[in-house]
């Protein structure tokens, strides 16, 4: 059932029916409706006797006859009224249906048993004493017919206790039933309202996991493709400048930019690769599991998780290390940059196996530098860039700092879409560590990062 399939079964189930005044349904009221005109008929038809033993005209009995019967219309919206004038007019030795009626009304509604007690009590009394008068003047001593004392008294009791414990137990066993049932069904929206609040958090929550993985997605094929492609772009205008004055350089240069959109095209190949490996997962375990399983999965990552976790696209083992760092500033000295590389410390490998970092942080810092070198490459065309790398134990650092263009221009024409100082502070802030950016004084750029070597499963 769908989060809004929910919320209007539970809206309609709570919805009255809409019967007539008091009434939650029309049935209920045609009910009410016949059952008052039974006792109003009794109580007329019971009034007449009655006005003939008073001394009284039988347009009286029949008149009170025609007032206590219909009050059982009163007896779900009042029904303490109903049963008090089932009392009033037991003198009278009528109103046996409205007094039953009544007194199960009153036991199955919700008010409070001690009234319902002291009700029954007073119907009990009010239908012994009338029962004793009544037998008493009936029951003459005749010759085959001579009762003991004691008959007249339990019969009294038995009428008394027959006309009002029935009614009284049957209506206390349909109220506990009746509020049973409404608890269930009260549990039951609430179930259904819980599941539709878990189901819109597991939606938005699937949203804002599809939106992190657009966005690595995103920052990995920049860099990636971004610091291949612009070695490229410069290697390509420095061969067009040498092509003819020195063949020889002009064909070292063609070499490189070959190396380079090999090395891009692999990376790049690499990066879909497992892009498809993950969707092709995701997609058996979606059509192999069935409904039921499905929900469990998502009820226990909303209840575990308190945040959802975007999948690395590049994996871990396979991506760039600190190793590489000497071959990443090669391809910028064969580019024509001076780069100066200085390593502080010793690279004793704490916190990963094998001697390296973990993953994660080893491809931070190398993407740093990366996207580092290529924003000289983009925007200080003949800068001298200098890359510190320090490890200092539980942290390792790096530092690229670049000075103002030795050309006078301030872009080497390369397309920028401003998302390199983004991406470098996501990878670094995701780890746990510092990332600052900022002009020098003397008018060139400075990038730095320190990143935690202690982060356990860091992911690219």
């Amino acid at each position: 059932m769908s989060a809004t399939g929910a919320r209007e079964s539970a809206g309609a189930r709570g919805a009255p029916r809409g019967g007539p005044w008091w009434w939650a349904r029309r049935r209920s009221a045609v009910l009410d409706v016949v059952l008052a005109l039974a006792s109003t008929v009794e109580c007329v038809l019971e009034g007449i006797p009655f006005a003939h033993e008073a001394g009284l005209p039988e347009l009286v009995g029949m008149l009170l006859g025609l007032v206590a019967g219909p009050v059982l219309l009163l007896r779900r919206r009042w029904p303490v009224v109903v049963v008090l004038v089932s009392i009033a007019v037991m003198p009278a030795e009528m109103g046996a249906l409205l007094g039953v009626i009544g007194l199960y009304t009153l036991a199955a509604s919700d008010v409070p048993r001690r009234i319902t007690g002291l009700l029954a009590g007073m119907t009990v009394v009010g239908t012994l004493i009338t029962t004793y008068v009544s037998m008493q003047q009936d029951v003459v001593p005749q010759e085959d017919f001579n009762p003991p004392v004691w008959f007249v008294p339990a019969m009294a009791v038995a009428v008394g206790l027959v006309m009002t414990a029935p009614p009284v137990l049957w209506g206390l066993y349909v109220g506990a039933r009746r509020r049973l049932v409404e608890s269930l069904r009260e549990r039951a929206d609430g179930l259904e309202r819980e599941l539709s609040l878990l189901a819109d958090r597991a939606e938005e929550r699937a949203e804002w996991a599809r939106n992190e993985e657009r966005t690595r997605i995103a920052r990995e094929m920049h860099d990636v493709v971004a610091h291949r492609v612009s070695l490229m772009v410069v290697h390509a205008a420095a061969l067009q400048a040498v092509a003819l004055k020195d063949p020889e350089k002009a064909s070292k240069n063609a070499a490189l930019v070959g190396d380079m959109g090999r090395q891009a095209l692999t990376e790049l190949r690499e990066m879909l690769g497992v892009l498809r490996t993950a969707e092709g997962a995701a997609v058996r375990g979606a059509s192999g599991a069935g409904a039921p399983e499905r929900l469990v999965a998502v009820a226990d990552q909303v209840s575990s998780r308190p945040e959802p976790e975007a999948v690395s696209v590049e994996p871990e083992g396979d991506g760039p290390s600190l190793a590489e760092l000497g071959d990443l500033v090669g391809q910028s000295r064969a580019a024509g940059m001076v780069v100066e590389l200085s390593v502080q410390g010793a690279h004793d490998g704490a916190g990963a196996a094998g001697g390296r970092y973990a993953a994660g942080v080893e491809q931070a810092v190398y993407r740093v530098v990366q996207e580092a070198l290529t924003n000289v490459h983009k925007h200080a065309p003949g800068a001298r860039a200098r890359v510190r790398l320090a490890h200092r134990g539980d942290e390792v650092a790096v530092q690229v700092e670049n000075g103002p263009s030795e050309r006078g221009a301030t872009d080497a024409g390369l397309p920028s879409g401003g998302n390199g100082l983004v991406g470098m502070r996501e990878r670094v802030t995701a780890l746990g560590g510092v990332f600052v950016s900022g002009p020098t004084e003397a008018g060139g750029f400075r990038v730095s990062a320190v990143v935690p070597v202690g982060v356990a499963g860091a992911g690219g």
